[in-house]
């Protein structure tokens, strides 16, 4: 997949097939437009073209935005790289790309750069200055420009029509099942391995601290999880809390990883968790004896879980 970071930088011979959108989740409703578009460009005659936006526009429109997205932009790109798309565009979204009227966008983007022979889309697609146009407009300017539309349905993609939103709240929640069922995949996290207090070092659940540059990045809701992660190459799973650590009074959240049958340096370390399963809220605990006890029995949650 080539990857371009602004949409005056791609160029090719041949017309493309493509969408755009935010993709935030790269969800299996995003990914029954992305199959659509993989089965017309299965010959030499036209191209794959995803157009997405960094930042999210609502970052940039909205005052005191504080929306959080399941993707940064480096994971968002990794999982378009699983779809084989021969193309992806992330442009810099701003106030002056913002202003673009409709037909401005589709006359010298999609017509002029991008060669547009078809554009697939989902229902509820809106675009243009303020977003004021909608799926009409844009079968219009088609007929117009010389360029075909495609709709998604509500219905086609899902009995239940998914979204970024449905997802955020299921993370917030807890929810994994249903988060994991609607993304399609296994939620992740993904940051840097710093060094923490080692208390759990002390009473035989030694962790590694996971460090997320990304301010935008939502966390699911604080507790106890069964992750994996693969690290060298292998499959390592274990079990990740995410919270404030009561039982020994930590006043900054944290993400901390032990891992089952795992003794290697992490530090500095960039890797990726997933987040299969949720076991319990995070409990403040009388004692660190206490606090061991219940690890033990989370630990055989977990593996009785992974187990079945």
């Amino acid at each position: 997949m080539k990857i371009f970071h602004s949409i005056k930088d791609f160029s090719s011979t041949k017309k493309t097939i493509l969408t755009l959108g935010t993709f935030d989740g790269v969800h299996i409703g995003h990914r029954k437009i992305l199959d659509r578009i993989i089965q017309y460009t299965n010959n030499e005659e036209y191209e794959s073209l995803v157009l997405t936006f960094f930042p999210h526009p609502r970052m940039v429109l909205q005052e005191d935005c504080d929306i959080k997205l399941l993707n940064t932009i480096e994971e968002k790109t990794q999982l378009l790289e699983t779809i084989r798309l021969e193309n992806l565009v992330i442009h810099p979204f701003d106030e002056k790309f913002s202003r673009l009227t409709a037909e401005e966008f589709v006359k010298t983007i999609l017509v002029d750069q991008f060669h547009v022979q078809k554009i697939i889309i989902g229902h509820d697609h809106r675009f243009g200055r303020n977003r004021t146009a909608n799926i009409y407009d844009l079968i219009a300017f088609g007929k117009q420009y010389g360029f075909e539309v495609e709709q998604i349905s509500a219905q086609e993609i899902n009995e239940i029509s998914v979204s970024s939103t449905k997802i955020r709240n299921a993370l917030l929640e807890g929810n994994m099942t249903l988060a994991n069922e609607y993304l399609g995949y296994n939620y992740f996290l993904t940051g840097n391995v710093i060094q923490g207090k080692q208390l759990g070092r002390t009473i035989g659940f030694p962790t590694a601290n996971l460090k997320i540059e990304e301010y935008y990045k939502l966390i699911p809701l604080n507790g106890v999880y069964i992750v994996k992660s693969i690290i060298n190459q292998k499959i390592v799973f274990g079990m990740m809390n995410i919270g404030f650590n009561p039982t020994v009074l930590v006043d900054e959240k944290s993400i901390e990883i032990h891992f089952f049958n795992f003794d290697e340096n992490l530090y500095d370390k960039k890797i990726s968790v997933f987040i299969i399963h949720r076991i319990r809220s995070e409990r403040k605990f009388e004692s660190v004896n206490m606090l061991q006890n219940q690890l033990e029995k989370d630990k055989v949650i977990a593996l009785n879980y992974l187990n079945q």
